[in-house]
């Protein structure tokens, strides 16, 4: 099946799914799995229902944000061997800081245009761009004469063009606490439904296939992309600042924050003010309380979080324990 238009999923060597015993969403990484070529068409997502532009947008945001903040590549333990015992996931580096720095900037410029209005297909373009700068990318063509071969529209034509890129952005550098964190999320959800998702059952949105937009699927098959992600996200980042400073306080400054005078003790509060507003602003619900969940869910979400060890301990500071776990989804009840 293929991935919801805007998560740049189809970019990647990562698979999700759904582990049923603990009620969770997870993943398999592998070169493998990443496709040797891709076509991204923004005509497909002319009929995305407003909320699914935002949710599958707020992946795109949280991929860029966490891949540009993980740990560096050059920290990361334990290292292999041989280079070709690499993991799909490297940590932050200096190629993934580029494509994943130019995709938060595009995301936070072109996704309100894209929610507020449906008729703005130049946003909903720059957004799957955005996506696949943030995801990673193989692509075996050269020049628009090669691409004309596959369409002969002009704005596919200038996207698949700009596409010539190789292993960017999170395919490499990878995610942390906002995906390891959004799995039991999604997992454990027994009643939200998200507004645009007309598949009859309760549905947190995070990264399954596009055919859930237009079949039933079993309840732990209900998690398009965003939401269950993005809900977490100032927690996250105002507890990942202390390791990067600089880099949350650039993050920030992309959403318009002054960092001119800011200082490195600021920098969490300040990507997490920024973040809330703009979640605000896109209506999604308020931290996962808006999901349903409560204090006394937290023991469960933990419990969900901690196998994640493949995204969870590429967090700046290494992967979280539970006390830790804990405090983070205490701070995410609310972010209003």
């Amino acid at each position: 099946p293929l991935p919801p238009p805007g998560t740049g999923s189809e970019t990647t060597g990562t698979s999700i799914f759904d582990y049923e015993p603990l009620h969770v969403k997870t993943g398999i990484a592998h070169r493998a799995l990443k496709p040797l070529l891709g076509i991204v068409d923004p005509l497909n997502t002319r009929s995305m229902p407003s909320q699914v532009h935002a949710a599958s947008g707020l992946d795109v945001l949280c991929h860029a944000l966490e891949s540009y903040t993980a740990i560096p590549y050059h920290l990361r333990t334990p290292r292999p061997k041989n280079p070709l015992e690499r993991p799909a996931y490297q940590g932050s580096n200096p190629i993934s800081d580029v494509w994943s720095l130019h995709a938060l900037r595009m995301t936070v410029e072109y996704l309100p245009r894209a929610v507020r209005d449906p008729e703005d297909h130049e946003a909903h373009a720059k957004m799957l761009l955005a996506a696949t700068f943030a995801g990673g990318w193989f692509v075996i063509l050269e020049g628009e004469s090669s691409v004309r071969m596959f369409t002969s529209n002009p704005i596919l034509t200038t996207i698949i063009s700009s596409l010539v890129i190789s292993g960017i952005g999170f395919g490499n550098a990878g995610v942390h606490l906002c995906h390891g964190m959004s799995y039991p999320i999604s997992g454990l959800n027994k009643t939200y439904q998200h507004p645009g998702y007309n598949v009859g059952h309760p549905i947190v949105p995070h990264g399954q296939s596009q055919r859930m937009l237009t079949s039933p699927l079993p309840p732990l098959l209900s998690r398009p992309p965003g939401v269950s992600v993005a809900v977490t996200a100032p927690a996250v980042f105002r507890f990942t600042a202390v390791s990067s400073p600089d880099r949350h306080l650039e993050a920030a400054k992309i959403f318009g924050a002054d960092i001119s005078h800011a200082a490195p003790s600021t920098a969490g509060p300040l990507l997490a003010e920024r973040i809330t507003g703009f979640l605000d602003a896109l209506n999604i619900p308020n931290g996962i309380s808006g999901l349903g969940y409560t204090a006394s869910d937290i023991p469960t979400l933990v419990k969900g979080t901690l196998p994640q060890h493949r995204v969870t301990k590429l967090a700046p500071a290494g992967a979280p324990g539970e006390e830790e776990l804990a405090g983070l989804f205490e701070d995410a009840l609310k972010n209003y």
